[in-house]
Formats: structure tokens, C-alpha cells, sequence
């Protein structure tokens, strides 16, 4: 758990396809990834809210290794958790 805003803590939550694809990261890149995850907690409307479909789904775009890079997550306000779902190249990130 992490604090977010207004010092509440927020649970934090890794889908299966998240984790790999961190694990699959050099260290040095994971390191990257979790500062921009920290980013997110501070700020959990910062990535770009979808419409339609994907209405449940923020998207924070950064760079990564010279590449943007797509962090798709779920901020369920009420219950102040974080569902970190997704983190690809952006021509990856729509596929499944």
C-alpha cells in the first residue's frame, strides 16, 4: 500500500499481463516504471481517461528506453485501490 492523495493509502493491485511484462524489464527499467507507477499514486487522475469501451481504463503515457510507453490502469476512487493492468509499446497495447 502507498499513500495517495489526501495521505490515504491506496491498495495496490498487478494483473498478471502487468507483471510480466515489469518482469520481462532490466532492473534499471523497472526502476523507471515504478517511478512513474509513484507518479500515478500521487496523482491517480493523471493518465488520460478512455471513452466508450475503455471507459474503466486511464492510460499515462512516458518514456522508456528511448520508446513511449503505455501504463494502463483502472482508479477505483471509492474503494482507493489501483488495478495497474497493462504496460506495453503503444502498437502492443490495444491487442487482447
Amino acid at each position: 500500500m502507498s499513500e495517495g492523495p489526501q495521505n490515504q493509502e491506496i491498495d495496490v493491485y498487478q494483473s498478471n499481463r502487468f507483471e510480466k511484462a515489469l518482469d520481462k524489464l532490466p532492473e534499471k527499467l523497472q526502476q523507471i516504471v515504478e517511478n512513474e507507477i509513484d507518479k500515478i499514486l500521487d496523482n491517480p487522475e493523471l493518465g488520460e481517461q478512455k471513452k466508450g469501451d475503455l471507459s474503466y481504463l486511464r492510460v499515462h503515457k512516458f518514456k522508456l528506453n528511448n520508446q513511449l510507453a503505455l501504463l494502463g490502469y483502472s482508479w477505483i476512487e471509492h474503494k482507493i485501490e489501483l488495478y495497474l493492468l497493462s504496460l506495453d509499446s503503444h502498437e502492443n497495447f490495444y491487442q487482447e
